[in-house]
C-alpha cells in the first residue's frame, strides 16, 4: 500500500485533508509527531525542532552543526514511520524526504487566497489588509525555509505527483480523490520499494545517531550491510569508534568503509546525501 505526502500552505485546508484522508483510508496519520520521536530517540530538546519548524533556519545555526543535525533526526523519524506503509503524512519537506521511492504519493494542497484571507480573518479577528500580509509572509518564510534546508522550492509543481486546489473542489472531494488515487497501481509497494525504504531508515538511524560524532559522515544501507563513504577526512585511528557506533544500531550485519564513492551513487540512495 502506499505512502501520501500532503504539503500545504496555511489555511489551505491540507491538514483537513490528511485527517480525513486518512480516517478514510484507516492509514496512520503522521505529523509534527515525528519531532517528538526524534527529540526522544536522539535526547535533542523538543523546544529546539519544534523553534527551528517555524523560525528562520537561523535559529540552527545557535547550535553546532544544526542544520545537518537537525535534517538528519527527522530524516531518520519520518523514515521509521514510512516502513510500516499506509501512512499520511502532513508537513514541511515530506514530499522531499521520500522523494525516489516508488509507492510515495506525493501530494500538494492549494488554496484561493481569498479563502484563505478570510479564514485569517476569521480566526484572528484582523482585517483583510493584514490578513494579506500576514499570508503572504507566511507562505514566503515556507519556502525560504525548503529552499535554505533543503535546496528545494515548495511551490515547484515538479515536486508533486499531483496539486489539488481547495476551492471549486471541496475537502471531501480532494479526499475521495486521493482515495481513489491510493489504489492505483502505480503507488502500491513492492518488494523491491520496500526494501529501499528499510535501507534507507537504517542509514538514516545509522547518521542521526553519529552526527554528534561527524555530520559529514555518509550512511548506505544494502540489506543490513552498512557503508560508512567519503571517510578520508576522519582520522583513522577514529574509525574503530565510528565502526563500534554504527554497529550498536538494531538491523546492522556488517559495517564496510568505502573511499571515493561516486556521488551519483548517493544521490539514488540518499537524496541529502550532499547535506551534512
Amino acid at each position: 500500500m502506499p505512502i501520501i505526502t500532503i504539503s500545504r500552505g496555511s489555511y489551505s485546508r491540507g491538514k483537513a485533508v490528511a485527517e480525513k484522508l486518512a480516517a478514510e483510508l484507516g492509514y496512520e496519520l503522521v505529523s509534527r509527531d515525528v519531532l517528538l520521536e526524534s527529540s526522544n530517540e536522539f535526547n535533542i530538546p523538543e523546544i529546539k525542532l519544534v523553534r527551528a519548524l517555524h523560525d528562520a533556519p537561523s535559529i540552527l545555526e545557535r547550535f553546532t552543526h544544526g542544520k545537518e543535525r537537525y535534517i538528519s533526526y527527522i530524516y531518520s523519524a519520518l523514515l521509521q514511520h514510512a516502513r510500516k506503509d499506509n501512512v499520511v503524512y502532513h508537513g514541511l519537506a515530506g514530499h522531499i524526504f521520500l522523494s525516489g521511492i516508488s509507492h510515495v504519493c506525493k501530494v500538494r494542497i492549494i488554496a484561493d487566497i481569498q479563502d484563505r484571507v478570510q479564514e485569517e480573518m476569521w480566526r484572528e479577528n484582523i482585517s483583510a489588509e493584514k490578513a494579506l500580509y500576514i499570508l503572504k509572509k507566511d507562505d514566503e518564510e515556507r519556502r525560504k525555509w525548503a529552499l535554505q534546508m533543503y535546496g528545494m522550492d515548495t511551490s515547484d509543481s515538479k515536486l508533486y505527483d499531483m496539486v489539488l486546489n481547495i476551492h471549486a473542489l471541496t475537502v471531501d472531494d480532494a479526499v475521495e480523490i486521493l482515495s481513489g488515487v491510493a489504489q492505483k497501481p502505480a503507488f502500491q509497494a513492492t518488494p523491491a520499494s520496500r526494501q529501499q525504504v528499510e535501507d534507507l531508515a537504517l542509514a538514516a538511524k545509522i547518521k542521526a545517531a553519529l552526527s554528534k560524532f561527524d555530520h559529514k559522515i555518509q550512511i548506505r544501507s544494502e540489506e543490513g550491510e552498512i557503508f560508512v563513504d567519503h571517510i578520508e577526512h576522519i582520522p583513522q585511528s577514529d574509525w574503530p569508534k565510528i565502526k563500534t557506533l554504527a554497529g550498536q544500531v538494531e538491523g546492522v550485519k556488517t559495517v564496510h568503509f568505502n573511499l571515493n564513492v561516486p556521488r551519483e551513487q548517493h544521490d539514488h540512495i540518499n537524496p541529502f546525501h550532499n547535506i551534512g
